[in-house]
């Protein structure tokens, strides 16, 4: 049925009218955009939802928007069949005959373009085995060019994600990377190695327990003979800073990218892992696991003290307990009991 009227009043006639609440933004994240529903939309049809039936001029008034925007997000909703046109008002469609419509219509071309990825993907490499070893290495020039090809490569992880990370970011810094925490969502597992160096940037320990809660994990080595991002097994970028424009290299599956994953999972192997301690303890047993985990790691007095928030005394004095404790005279035989032990002296 047609919409045929638009009055002022907000009653719906045999039904109650539409609540009035004053405007304010709603408080709900909009969730339908990956169906095609814009935002005004979505406020539209959930409020049709709660509160029932309502002319466009009531709906504005509940939105705290204007007639026309209400009327044209009902207009939508009518065509995206959500909505039903009655006289002069407008009624929700059942979510569960009309949204799974949607979603079953998104999800068949979804399915169409999945199918095109991979018969251009197989035309891709066809053409790529015909052609030469250039096909394997892509030159990406520029800093926007950089970051886009960055960002493609997490969002179309699909397993893992290993990335080594030196000071001093080219193109991009850890807090824009939205892409990391939306493929850590997606399940994604991350695996990162760090320059040790970093671990004493301001801030840096606190942003990096904030991604290990994510569900990244997180190591450390004293240096990286490069910066680069693997995704699954199937390609890699390496950013290259030569004092000009910025520029990376993305590599596809050849023996190029053998020898960088083995790189990585080589360098992974002998890193140590980045422990986050949070706050400062008062238990010396607990103090003492995590001076010994960050001894372990090859970090010095100053480092470990700002790590867990102690006084560098703090941190002598546990040591010298240790080194007591142990019966060692020097830092470097500690060392070398606690490897053989892989634990902390009793107290």
């Amino acid at each position: 049925m047609s919409h045929t009227g638009n009055p002022r009043g907000g009653r719906v006639p045999g039904g109650r009218p539409l609540s009035i609440v004053p405007p304010e933004p709603y408080s709900w994240a909009v969730e339908l955009g990956a169906l095609g529903i814009s935002a005004d939309q979505e406020r539209a049809y959930r409020a049709l939802v709660t509160h029932g039936p309502a002319t466009p001029a009531a709906l504005a008034t509940a939105l705290g928007t204007t007639e026309p925007t209400a009327t044209t997000a009902l207009t939508a909703l009518h065509l995206a069949g959500l909505a039903t046109a009655e006289s002069d008002h407008y009624r929700a469609a059942p979510p569960e005959l009309a949204l799974r419509a949607l979603l079953v219509r998104r999800r068949d071309e979804l399915g169409r373009a999945e199918g095109a990825l991979a018969e251009l993907t197989e035309l891709f490499r066809t053409h790529k085995a015909a052609g030469s070893i250039r096909d394997l290495v892509e030159v990406v020039v520029g800093a926007d060019g950089v970051r886009q090809r960055f960002t493609q490569i997490q969002y179309a992880a699909t397993t893992e994600v290993r990335a080594f990370v030196k000071p001093d970011p080219i193109v991009m810094t850890a807090g824009e990377n939205t892409a990391e925490g939306e493929a850590l969502t997606r399940g994604v597992r991350y695996r990162v190695i760090l320059e040790r160096s970093i671990l004493d940037q301001p801030g840096m320990m606190s942003a990096i327990e904030e991604t290990v809660s994510a569900g990244e994990e997180v190591r450390s080595t004293e240096e990286l003979a490069l910066r680069m991002i693997i995704a699954d097994n199937d390609v890699a970028l390496v950013p290259l800073a030569t004092g000009g424009e910025p520029g990376a290299v993305v590599v596809r599956p050849s023996g190029l990218l053998d020898a960088l994953t083995a790189l990585f999972e080589q360098t992974w192997r002998r890193s140590a892992e980045v422990i986050t301690n949070g706050p400062a303890t008062t238990d010396p047993s607990d103090l003492d696991n995590r001076v010994v985990s960050m001894l372990l790691q090859g970090f010095g007095d100053k480092s470990i003290s700002k790590q867990l928030n102690v006084s560098p005394r703090t941190v002598q004095r546990r040591i010298r307990y240790l080194m007591d404790e142990a019966g060692v005279d020097t830092r470097m035989q500690l060392g070398y009991w606690l490897g053989r032990h892989s634990v902390t002296p009793p107290p």
